[in-house]
């Protein structure tokens, strides 16, 4: 296994099995952080107590350390060891006060880790996972809890001085600084320490919480941003109350901040009390701001509060336990989002980003564990194995236990582990012993990575009127896990009659006898059979409604079965999961595209006016990107463009009619729910897209007025698509028109340079001009993200020089830059090895080339794993 080294040339690959508990736990913490324009200073006092034998380890990266002092004492350089790393301090008494200072450049920290500059008027933190150890020395590890006091003290030009907790003091030093003094009672590990300096505004609000506790809400930005701070402030109040009346959980502090930066690696960060936001999970405004991304802020909003319970309060014992609070917590945060739209409509989104993101990942060189076993740096374990499919765990869970039942176990977790650091092997324990079901079994999904194939067969007799259904599973061999075991698969299922579409009561008897109860199926073996009576007539068969478990399906539907399922299913995912099928069918095995739109013509007409959002979401044709994760040989980009642009073409003209209907008699304006008014912008922006297809002459006309006229962004950015991607005669004006509006509103722009890098022949010389744009930063992520995301999206592009180029210099320049950054945007080109000869060795070798030359521990171990296949 290639494994990256340390400064000191020491390896650094951390296995799961080789964890062991601190020898010292910090009581409480006690930072003083000074910042200045060229350096800070920061003064740590800690009052650690030793736990188990051994030495004092404090971790520190890149710190300028001044003074050491232990019990008053001032340590000379050979009474401790300290390298690139660590500071260690041997043969301490049981308890000991430890006091260091050291300087530290936030100034220069392009890496976004640590304490940091972000911009000329703001200094955030970002400490998860390892980010503690660039402030002060300290064992910056998850299982070491402890009080922090924290001390900051900035020039007065940075009004605002934030940390965790209450605010105990302000003052002055001198004439020209001052300082505030804020205290978190609740213990906590390092990660979730914050502070911010800067010059921004503030947003306030208060909510009453269920204990009667006074909370004061503040959501802080740049003076321009905070009217568009209003849809994150409605969605936090929104989430509080959601959390106490679905799982009891009350916030426990007097306040609640959200800062919110552009110079940011993640979405948004749990800190306690403190989130630090990325600019585009919390600004939000219809103008600006598309009603994808509005659902996203909201989204994101209740996912970091969440964190407060699942995450902060009870936090992770180690980093291979990520999926715990990751995972559960963005179950959480799916399951509030129902709420804000349909929750078919919510389950259609939230397995698309599971297909199109966590499959691919799992099918290829960088697959893992939910629960990793051994990594080199944990940043590059914050994958979507980790945050999506440790959601589907806990979701297979819930669906098995039902809302009571789940709502026990999760009380009996918060519990009996309120305060502490804990493993997934606690929660699955809680969880069982509260609701009374024995769970124990799901632990397998945490600890082995791939994407099972659930195979089902079916064979009805008329005769005996009876149905059975055969199940079988397996799971793709894996090089570093040999001995993959089954897992237990919830089936969630529904029989229709075949003439009438009227669908059958199941038989209800104990669930975990394994029987079907609630339309749900634990399979828990690799083979077994069910059996059901009465079946007169051979039915129509739905599987995985609802998507109940991760897996690949594998069962012998006609395609006139699964248009059947489009008209008749009345759970709204498995309408939209029958056509992704035929389309993957039609697509890729080249089966007849006429059953497929015959369907969509009776369907849609009658669902557009109930179900607008439904219908959009049954207008999904796999992307290109989706597609080629589904080959895993001789891919060939070009070719699988052509044929989906062949089949939206068809749909474009088969169906003609319906799209003027659609865009000149659905209003968006007279809609009186956001989801219903989303519904009808999705839809009239594809029919728009369809006319242009079509080559109707009123299309790019159609769509340079909407741009012009409407206020929505939405709207406005469906509109330049069209004209941009169609190469219409307005797209050069509308290009340099929306520059001109948005130059100033960053996360608009990042649309504007995201719709160009998108383009469908986009060459090199265009890529180019857009990362020697003005307004392109290496700096700030998104802007990077705007252009790459753009990018990958056409793999005709991305697969050409234009895109391997592009992601290989981009992959060199972050490697010392920002790693973080790097590494997750060379993973685009991880299924190099399903390209045909001779792209595929013309990759090989760019990557080959690239893994001589990088050097951080984030890209070596990626691009490695990429390369071991």
């Amino acid at each position: 296994m290639n494994i990256a080294v340390n400064a000191s040339g020491v390896t650094e690959t951390i296995y799961l099995k080789d964890y062991t508990p601190p020898a010292f736990a910090v009581q409480d913490i006690h930072l003083d952080i000074r910042v200045f324009d060229d350096h800070s200073i920061v003064r740590s006092t800690l009052q650690v107590q030793r736990q188990h034998p051994g030495d004092l380890i404090l971790l520190g990266r890149d710190l300028q350390l001044q003074r050491i002092v232990v019990n008053g004492q001032q340590l000379a350089e050979n009474q401790y060891q300290l390298d690139a790393e660590q500071l260690i301090i041997a043969e301490l008494p049981d308890q000991a006060i430890i006091e260091t200072e050291v300087i530290i450049h936030p100034e220069s920290n392009t890496q976004l880790e640590g304490l940091y500059q972000a911009g000329s008027d703001l200094f955030v933190t970002q400490n998860e996972p390892e980010g503690f150890r660039k402030i002060t020395f300290y064992p910056d590890r998850p299982d070491v809890l402890s009080v922090f006091t924290t001390r900051v003290e900035a020039d007065l030009k940075y009004p605002v001085l934030l940390a965790n907790g209450n605010l105990l003091e302000t003052g002055t030093v001198g004439s020209d600084r001052h300082y505030a003094i804020w205290q978190d009672p609740t213990q906590k590990p390092s990660y979730l320490f914050a502070c911010v300096i800067g010059n921004l505004q503030v947003l306030k609000d208060r909510y009453t919480t269920i204990e009667g506790r006074d909370v004061a809400l503040e959501i802080y930005a740049v003076e321009k941003d905070i009217p568009k701070c209003q849809i994150a402030m409605q969605a936090l109040k929104d989430s509080m109350r959601w959390d106490e009346e679905h799982y009891g959980r009350a916030y426990d502090l007097d306040n609640y901040m959200i800062v919110a930066t552009s110079a940011f690696n993640m979405g948004a960060m749990e800190n306690k009390g403190l989130n630090i936001f990325n600019t585009s999970c919390v600004l939000a405004d219809p103008e600006v701001t598309t009603d994808a991304a509005i659902m996203r802020v909201q989204s994101v909003i209740a996912h970091e509060y969440f964190h407060n319970w699942t995450g902060n309060r009870i936090t992770c014992r180690d980093w291979f336990q990520l999926c715990l609070k990751e995972g559960l917590t963005v179950f959480r945060d799916q399951s509030f989002s129902e709420d804000l739209q349909s929750p078919a409509v919510q389950r259609i989104d939230d397995v698309s980003v599971l297909k199109s993101h966590q499959f691919p990942e799992d099918a290829g060189p960088l697959s893992h564990p939910p629960r990793p076993d051994h990594f080199v740096e944990i940043n590059n374990f914050y994958t979507a194995t980790v945050y999506e499919k440790g959601a589907e765990i806990s979701r297979m869970m819930a669906t098995l236990l039902g809302k009571e039942k789940f709502r026990q176990g999760t009380d009996e977790y918060f519990y009996r582990h309120d305060g502490q650091a804990v493993t997934v092997e606690e929660w699955v324990a809680a969880l069982s012993a509260g609701s009374g079901v024995d769970l124990s079994a799901f632990l397998t999904w945490y600890n082995q990575p791939g994407t099972p194939t659930l195979a089902v067969q079916a064979a009805h007799d008329a005769q005996a009127k009876t149905l059975t259904l055969h199940f079988k599973q397996s799971i793709k061999s894996h090089h570093k896990y040999p001995s993959l075991k089954a897992v237990p698969i919830p089936v969630a299922l529904a029989l229709f009659d075949a003439e009438s579409g009227e669908q059958f009561t199941l038989d209800c008897t104990d669930l975990f006898e394994n029987q079907v109860k609630d339309g749900v199926y634990l399979f828990t073996q690799e083979q077994a059979t069910i059996t059901f009576q009465q079946i007169a007539q051979k039915p129509v068969i739905s599987l995985l409604r609802n998507f109940s478990a991760p897996v690949n399906l594998d069962f012998d539907y006609s395609d006139a079965e699964l248009a059947f399922l489009l008209r008749h299913e009345t759970n709204g995912f498995n309408q939209w999961q029958a056509t992704q099928a035929l389309l993957e069918r039609i697509l890729l095995q080249d089966h007849s595209v006429d059953v497929y739109l015959q369907a969509m013509q009776q369907v849609l007409p009658q669902l557009a006016p109930q179900d607008p959002l439904l219908a959009s979401r049954l207008l999904d044709v796999p992307t290109e990107s989706y597609l080629a994760s589904r080959i895993d040989q001789n891919y060939q980009p070009e070719f699988v463009a052509e044929k989906r642009e062949a089949l939206l073409n068809k749909l474009a003209q088969f169906m003609g009619d319906f799209w003027k209907e659609i865009y000149q008699d659905f209003d968006p304006d007279q809609q009186q729910e956001f989801s219903q008014a989303m519904g009808v912008r999705a839809l009239r922006n594809i029919a728009l897209s369809m006319l242009a297809r079509h080559g109707d002459t009123c299309a790019f006309d159609w769509a340079f007025n909407l741009y012009q006229h409407t206020t929505n962004m939405t709207e406005r950015l469906g509109a330049m698509r069209v004209l941009v991607w169609n190469n219409a005669p307005q797209a050069e004006q509308v290009l340099a028109d929306f520059y001109q509006r948005f130059k100033d509103e960053a996360l608009a722009l990042d649309q504007w340079f995201m719709i160009q890098a998108a383009h469908p022949q986009a060459d090199q010389q265009q890529i180019a001009q857009l990362t020697a744009h003005a307004d392109y930063d290496l700096g700030t992520p998104n802007r990077i993200r705007a252009v790459t995301g753009g990018l990958a999206s056409r793999p005709v592009n991305l697969w050409q020089n234009v895109g391997v180029e592009h992601f290989i210099g981009l992959a060199k320049l972050m490697d010392e830059k920002n790693p973080i950054v790097g590494a997750r945007m060379i993973q685009v080109l991880s299924r190099w090895y399903t390209l045909a000869e001779p792209r595929q060795h013309e990759v090989k070798a760019a990557l080959q080339q690239l893994q001589a030359e990088v050097k951080s521990k984030n890209v070596v171990e990626t691009v490695n794993s990429m390369l071991a296949i």
